[in-house]
């Protein structure tokens, strides 16, 4: 199974309101982008227009891979934009900067590519799962990028009062998967770290003016360094980590109240969800309208098996409560309390007819539709519906990452409930058994020190060079 192997496989349009108030300072527009994140399509026309950091206000954050519609709002300013991978609609005025109040739902088209006839008939069983059960509402694998790129969770290192290592990993960590300039800006200051006064030989390098600035008036003074980072941004990254806390807590949480036979396991970016295929009614009771907090200092609970779960991934974790605030800057970067809805009902599930995959010769395609609330992913309703055939992301979708073993994805069928581990395939397992021994997977890398990190990145760059040199 796969699926956004073309922009237009998978669609979002956003469902909206918004007051329209003649005079308003905020000019509201219907954004349409192909191929650029919400940060990426904002910058853009933030640098088009010359517009200050926080002038534009949205909704939501919309995948990167597909063509999504969501609403912005741009202060003082009427701007425009008619690219073949960024247009603006005008659509009014209003009193106030949008926020995630202003969605209603998200209505998503997605064309699932790559499948077998016979799997048409598990899609049908999962279709009736999904529609009568609803799906686990987990963070899927875009919250995590900085996973993806490599940077691993920046929160942690705020967290240890580490701004140095926090910053190093946001501006001098090149994601092996990113092939534009703002690569090689990271590359350059990686090198050049501690050197403020290098001048950056790229545009790209623009981006990272203001961090660059402070750096060169106070070298160490690194927190306020980090400060000059985005704030919409910042507080993003913040979040990636408290999505990562919630969905191993939701993870134990299904571990508490379903019996291990309910279960399957569906490895993602930062390590495994489970999700359940069936459940009795005292079950789908108590999931009904059940909540699961994002953990911040304030947090309470009155669920003793909520309480246990977050027990459980804080001491896994090894933090309390109280451990999750940054001293050195507490009103700009905080971890906010609230309270996520454990389950997700997909509304409208619609699956279109199988079709020839023009993509993938001997294979079918199936057009599906649903609706989801704000916050949701698709991505993850796909899979569930498609679990038996979903394959290991590829090279250009997953980087090497510090913080989760790089497990495939597998079917339901290939998985041992005893142990929840995939089995091994069938010639890993002759072979195994003619050598006596069996297959494990390898360990996943352990964490480096701050200074660890930058002498394997001069290790990697003289490697580079000697490579150079031969050709």
């Amino acid at each position: 199974m796969k699926i956004k192997q073309k922009p237009e496989d998978f669609s979002v349009k956003e469902s909206y309101r918004f007051d329209e108030v003649e005079t308003g300072p905020f000019r509201v527009y219907l954004m349409d982008k192909q191929k650029l994140s919400t940060f990426d399509a904002i910058a853009r026309l933030q640098n088009a227009f010359g517009l200050s950091p926080g002038s534009i206000s949205y909704c939501g954050l919309k995948d990167k891979q597909g063509r999504t519609e969501q609403l912005i709002a741009v202060k003082g300013f009427d701007i425009d934009m008619q690219e073949e991978d960024l247009r603006l609609k005008y659509l009014g005025r209003t009193d106030k900067a949008l926020s995630s109040r202003n969605t209603t739902s998200n209505r998503f088209a997605v064309t699932v590519r790559q499948i077998q006839e016979r799997e048409l008939k598990e899609v049908t069983i999962a279709a009736t799962e999904v529609q009568r059960l609803g799906v686990v509402n987990y963070f899927d694998s875009q919250r995590f990028g900085s996973l993806k790129h490599g940077q691993g969770f920046i929160a942690k290192d705020l967290i240890r009062g580490d701004f140095e290592a926090a910053l190093h990993n946001y501006l001098a960590k090149p994601s092996p998967l990113d092939r534009t300039d703002d690569a090689k800006v990271k590359q350059f200051w990686a090198a050049n770290w501690g050197n403020w006064t290098a001048k950056v030989p790229f545009d790209a390098g623009r981006k990272y003016f203001r961090i660059i600035r402070s750096l060169r008036d106070e070298p160490n003074d690194f927190v306020k360094a980090f400060l000059q980072i985005d704030a919409d941004y910042r507080a993003l990254l913040l979040f990636t980590y408290q999505s990562y806390l919630w969905n191993e807590g939701v993870r134990r949480l299904m571990q508490l109240v379903f019996p291990r036979e309910h279960l399957f396991p569906m490895p993602y970016q930062a390590g495994t969800l489970l999700h359940h295929t069936d459940a009795s009614p005292e079950v789908r009771a108590y999931l009904k309208d059940r909540t699961f907090p994002l953990l911040a200092p304030n947090s309470t609970f009155t669920d003793p098996k909520v309480e246990e779960a977050v027990k459980w991934v804080l001491g896994k974790e090894k933090l309390k409560l109280e451990d999750l605030v940054i001293k050195e800057a507490p009103k700009l970067l905080y971890f906010k309390h609230e309270e996520r809805p454990v389950m997700v009902h997909p509304g409208k599930l619609v699956i279109g007819k199988p079709r020839p995959d023009e993509l993938n010769r001997g294979y079918i395609k199936v057009n599906i539709a649903f609706t989801l609330p704000p916050g949701s992913y698709a991505t993850l309703v796909v899979k569930r519906l498609f679990h038996f055939g979903v394959e290991k992301e590829t090279p250009e979708e997953v980087a090497p990452r510090e913080y989760v073993s790089d497990a495939p994805q597998v079917s339901r069928a290939k998985v041992d409930h005893k142990t929840g581990e995939p089995k091994p395939k069938h010639a890993a397992r002759k072979a195994a058994q003619q050598a006596g021994t069996s297959p494990k997977a390898a360990p996943p890398p352990r964490e480096q020190g701050f200074l660890a990190k930058q002498r394997q990145a001069k290790k990697l760059k003289a490697s580079r060079r000697m490579e150079q040199s031969k050709r």
